[in-house]
């Protein structure tokens, strides 16, 4: 058996200090080292063999922060691991507390097309890997050809010709907010195929010259905005989910994991994840029915079971749930809100109930002890420490019985 952890990890605005990301918002060189300090202190802690992070501004910070969480293992290994001159080196629990480090090969980032400058910039994501990669990690953000996504009329007017009701507007994506990083990584002897993403956030997207002054509120051109970003969130999952059903329909693993910036039940990861197949088909109406006793078969209700579970992903989170009395995870908190808009995604390759999966989730962990509700009076230590929990699923690869 093979043992792994994968992560998911908002680290929030990391670049380095006296550098304008957003207007008027930079770092003093303290509060950057205590940022760095922070995120090294997490990495450490959580020691998962994959992270997936968003938020990335820059390469080299985030590749100072790796450093530092190897030095810190380092420092741990030395105190709490026994030399081979110990008797009891042996024992499983060092196997757990050793710090395996991620050095400096084993980094993919993807830079934001779009990024600007001082006080423009846009952030990227990235993957680190004590596994390596097979492969130049693919970075997807400029769309070959635009998508776009007709709309019909609920109903032609009267006197149109058929077919005139086909063209009500479309809506148009040339390029994704921020970049999508597809990996595949060598675990055991599987390649799993990696998607990390950062899907456009709800904060509304307002255009010029929508007024963004909030003493001249105007809340239709507020709900506008948060139209648009819907739209572009959505969008975006699709063009998530169409890379996924490629690795799909290739019979390769899949894990998908980043900011969706939803929760699990709206449509933008339903998207991603893919349709809930019906118990049963077979008392559904065919689609070419020709009287209201025109039913699919049983054999034809397999088939359509079949091939939505083929392409479907699930939730670690709730594979958890489902085996745990802990009855909630949160990876966000704001006014009041608590919610998981972090997520890791699994193909049915790691799904228990799958009779041909190659591994299975052992637990799942999720740091949010540093979160604080944008309501609580220490909300402004969110400056610095991520204002997002982290989440690791645990997998194990190979006979689960043994």
């Amino acid at each position: 058996m093979t043992r792994f952890t994968i992560a998911s990890f908002n680290v929030k605005n990391l670049i380095g200090a006296d550098k304008e990301y957003y207007k008027f918002q930079s770092y003093t060189p303290e509060e950057y080292a205590w940022k760095q300090d922070w995120m090294a202190d997490q990495l450490l802690t959580m020691d998962a063999d994959i992270v997936g992070f968003q938020e990335i501004f820059e390469e080299d910070a985030l590749r100072s922060v790796i450093a530092e969480a190897d030095a810190l293992g380092a420092t741990s290994n030395a105190a709490s691991i026994p030399d081979k001159s110990r008797r009891y080196h042996r024992k499983a629990i060092f196997r757990k507390l050793a710090y395996t480090p991620y050095g400096q090969g084993g980094l993919a980032f993807a830079p934001n097309v779009a990024d600007g400058g001082p006080g423009q910039r846009r952030p990227g994501v990235a993957i680190v890997s004590r596994f390596g990669f097979v492969g130049t990690p693919e970075v997807i953000q400029d769309l070959p050809e635009p998508f776009d996504i007709p709309f019909s009329a609920l109903r032609r007017a009267d006197g149109d010709a058929v077919g005139d009701d086909d063209d009500a507007g479309y809506f148009r994506l040339r390029r994704l907010s921020r970049p999508i990083l597809k990996a595949r990584i060598p675990v055991g002897d599987q390649t799993i195929t990696v998607f990390n993403c950062h899907l456009k956030s709800k904060l509304g997207e307002h255009i010029t010259p929508e007024p963004s002054d909030l003493t001249k509120y105007d809340p239709s051109a507020r709900a506008l905005g948060s139209l648009r970003a819907a739209l572009r969130r959505m969008a975006e999952a699709w063009v998530l989910r169409r890379e996924i059903i490629k690795e799909l329909d290739a019979g390769n693993p899949v894990m998908v994991l980043g900011d969706f910036n939803d929760g699990e039940h709206a449509v933008s990861s339903e998207i991603i994840s893919g349709e809930v197949p019906f118990k049963n088909y077979a008392w559904m109406l065919r689609h070419d029915a020709k009287t209201n006793r025109d039913r699919y078969t049983d054999a034809e209700n397999e088939y359509i079971r079949t091939a939505i579970d083929k392409v479907r992903l699930h939730s670690a989170e709730k594979l958890f749930v489902r085996n745990s009395s802990r009855d909630m995870v949160f990876t966000s908190a704001f006014g009041g809100t608590f919610e998981s808009i972090d997520q890791i995604y699994m193909s049915r390759h790691f799904h228990p109930d799958f009779k041909d999966r190659i591994g299975l989730m052992e637990y799942f962990s999720a740091f949010n002890d540093h979160l604080t509700d944008g309501s609580h009076p220490e909300a402004p230590y969110n400056k610095l420490a991520s204002d997002h929990g982290q989440i690791i699923a645990h997998m194990v690869m190979g006979d689960d019985d043994t």
